[in-house]
């Protein structure tokens, strides 16, 4: 039994009997003998008190019935009209008044242990539901430091791959204004009137009889390798090529592997990318 929620309800109880049957004294006591007007006056309590004992008994079943809790509440505001019928005759009626409402208060008390005593747990239900709650609180606990620090390596592993990305992108940025700078001033060479004759002068002893023209190699597209090919521009046409790479690929019996052709086709100082030579072999081949 919880002494918190019983004990209010047990004085209130007490404190409404004793002042109901105060008032009943006074009110017939001028009428008839005093004692008949206590034993009415503990009738009227006695009344009240069975009907709360028989509830009890009924709440420690896990039973209720309706008539004996209405019988009780009657007692109840019998008790309070009797109160408050005093108070209303006397002259300074408010002290009676202040003291009318304990007997409906001592009824609500005890409707209030009665909701207490049907949801009370025991002592090894309420750790049992501590636990589970710890327990839940604890893997939440574990939950979140995780993701944190899940989130956390995320947040890193991202910052050092933005980091390397932008440090490749400055590098080729660089890269690309050095080769840019660097074929600004090869074509400028080529372009170049005294640069052209002194060029054509000195390849002139080694190639009599023709008059060559300089030219630099251009940076073209080429898959395979790297983002540019390296390619003369005195590009030959398809059709050129094929012809070529048919007329050194049978220079021999038996044709001439792809690894033989081109080393030939380079060493007679033609220039095509790698991409079209093969492309070409593989129109002959075929």
């Amino acid at each position: 039994m919880n002494v918190r929620t019983v004990g209010p309800a047990v004085a209130m109880t007490a404190v409404s009997m004793v002042l109901t049957l105060a008032v009943v004294v006074m009110w017939l006591g001028g009428s008839m003998p005093v004692a008949v007007a206590v034993v009415v006056g503990l009738g009227l309590d006695g009344g009240w008190l069975a009907t709360l004992a028989y509830e009890r008994r009924l709440a420690a079943q896990g039973d209720h019935s309706t008539p004996v809790t209405v019988v009780g509440w009657a007692f109840g505001l019998i008790a309070t009209g009797v109160l408050i019928a005093h108070a209303l005759g006397e002259q300074s009626p408010g002290a009676w008044l202040a003291v009318a409402w304990l007997p409906l208060a001592a009824k609500a008390l005890w409707l209030v242990h009665g909701l207490w005593e049907r949801t009370a747990l025991t002592g090894e239900a309420l750790e049992a539901i501590q636990g589970i709650q710890q327990e839940a609180r604890d893997e939440a606990a574990v939950a979140r430091a995780r993701l944190r620090a899940e989130a956390s390596t995320e947040e890193t592993r991202l910052t050092a791959v933005t980091q390397a990305g932008a440090r490749v992108a400055r590098i080729q940025a660089q890269t690309a204004e050095r080769l840019s700078a660097a074929w600004s001033t090869l074509a400028e060479a080529r372009e170049g009137v005294e640069t052209g004759r002194a060029l054509t002068s000195v390849t002139t002893p080694v190639t009599p009889g023709v008059t060559p023209r300089w030219e630099l190699p251009l940076w073209l597209p080429g898959a395979g390798q790297g983002p540019l090919a390296l390619e003369s521009s005195a590009l030959l046409s398809d059709t050129e090529l094929d012809a070529l790479v048919d007329t050194i690929r049978h220079s021999e019996s038996p044709a001439l592997s792809y690894r033989e052709m081109a080393t030939r086709f380079r060493a007679a100082g033609h220039s095509a990318s790698e991409v079209r030579l093969r492309a070409a072999w593989k129109r002959i081949a075929a």
